[in-house]
C-alpha cells in the first residue's frame, strides 16, 4: 500500500533519491526491481520521484530485494557518519498504514555493523514482512512496555514487558498488538 506525499518530508525525498541510485547503480530496471521484490513497477515509480510514502511492508520488500535491513536502507538515505546522535537527530519514520513509528537510535553506517532500533507498536497493529533483509540476520528484541507477537515463520512468541526475543531471521515475520495494548521496544540488529 502506498500513500500519496503532497508535501514530502526531507527523509522522504532522500530515500527517494538513494531508491533510485540503489537501483540504477545496480543496472536494474523498474520491472526487475517490481519482480525481485514483489513491489508494483508504478509504486517503485512514485516512490523514487516521492510522490507517495511507503509502507513499513513495503520498504521491507524493497530493502530485502537488495539485501538490506529497513535500517540500513534509511541510513543509506542519511549523510556521513557521527559517533554521537543527540535524540533529535536519530532519524524517526512513521508507517501511514500501521501507525508504526520506528526511531533509528543507532544507525548502521561503514564503519559499524550493528544498528538499535526503537519501535513503537499501537493496539491492534500488525506488520508482516515476506522474507528478511538478508537470510540469517541477527535480532535481539527487548520488549519495554505493554504487549507484543512476533511470529518467526510459524512459530508465535508472545512477549511481556521485560522479555528478550533472540533469534536469526530466515523466513516470514510479523509483530503484531493485542487490541488492548500498543508495544514500544528495541531491536538490536547485527
Amino acid at each position: 500500500m502506498e500513500y500519496l506525499n503532497p508535501d514530502p518530508s526531507e527523509i522522504d525525498r532522500s530515500l527517494a533519491r538513494r531508491l533510485k541510485a540503489l537501483r540504477t547503480q545496480r543496472g536494474w530496471s523498474l520491472d526487475q526491481l517490481a519482480g525481485d521484490s514483489g513491489v508494483s513497477r508504478a509504486t517503485l515509480s512514485r516512490l523514487e520521484n516521492a510522490d507517495v510514502s511507503a509502507t513499513a511492508q513495503v520498504l521491507g520488500r524493497i530493502a530485502a530485494a537488495y539485501g538490506l535491513s529497513i535500517s540500513r536502507l534509511i541510513a543509506l538515505a542519511e549523510e556521513g557518519f557521527q559517533a554521537h546522535l543527540a535524540a533529535a537527530d536519530q532519524p524517526v519514520w512513521r508507517d501511514p498504514d500501521s501507525g508504526f513509528v520506528r526511531r533509528t537510535v543507532s544507525p548502521p553506517d561503514r564503519p559499524l555493523s550493528g544498528e538499535v532500533v526503537a519501535g513503537e507498536l499501537p493496539a491492534d497493529a500488525r506488520i508482516a514482512y515476506d522474507r528478511p533483509p538478508r537470510p540469517g540476520l541477527e535480532h535481539h528484541l527487548w520488549l519495554q512496555e505493554g504487549a507484543l507477537t512476533v511470529t518467526l515463520g510459524a512459530v508465535d512468541h508472545t512477549l511481556s514487558p521485560g522479555d528478550c526475543l533472540r533469534y536469526r531471521l530466515f523466513g516470514t515475520s510479523a509483530f503484531e498488538t493485542p487490541a488492548t495494548a500498543g508495544a514500544r521496544y528495541l531491536l538490536f540488529i547485527v
